[in-house]
């Protein structure tokens, strides 16, 4: 049974993925909040993105549907075949399976927290284009 946790992120490393899938998948970091196996949590898998000016989260899928609630500066999402301008206080619902994606093109980095109903990170599994 998992506990109640408190995580404080400014002690957590940012992570990105490896080079040779940044071409793929674009340049974006993270820092996972809360994830079985690395929290002693389940049913929620929480995390915190950052996107720098002129850089993408590209678009993907995955099967699980996600949350993004943006805390700061402003993106552009893909949903589907759309794209919508997201800022600050915006909340996003992407359904499981749906093309998606977040590219700054402002001056400012944009900072969104996501969440999948998943025990573990590990568990979502993301599908880019070739």
């Amino acid at each position: 049974m998992s506990q109640a946790v408190v995580i404080h992120s400014e002690g957590l490393n940012w992570e990105t993925w490896d080079a040779s899938q940044l071409a793929a998948r674009g340049r974006v970091l993270w820092k996972t909040l809360f994830s079985r196996g690395l929290t002693d949590t389940d049913s929620l898998t929480v995390g915190v993105a950052l996107v720098h000016p002129g850089d993408a989260l590209n678009p993907h899928h995955h099967a699980p549907s996600e949350i993004y609630f943006i805390l700061r500066g402003e993106g552009v999402m893909t949903l589907g075949e759309t794209e919508q301008l997201v800022r600050a206080g915006d909340a996003v619902f992407i359904p499981g399976n749906v093309r998606h994606g977040i590219a700054n093109r402002s001056a400012q980095a944009v900072e969104f927290l996501y969440a999948f109903a998943r025990d573990a990170f590990a568990e979502v599994v993301y599908h880019f284009p070739e």
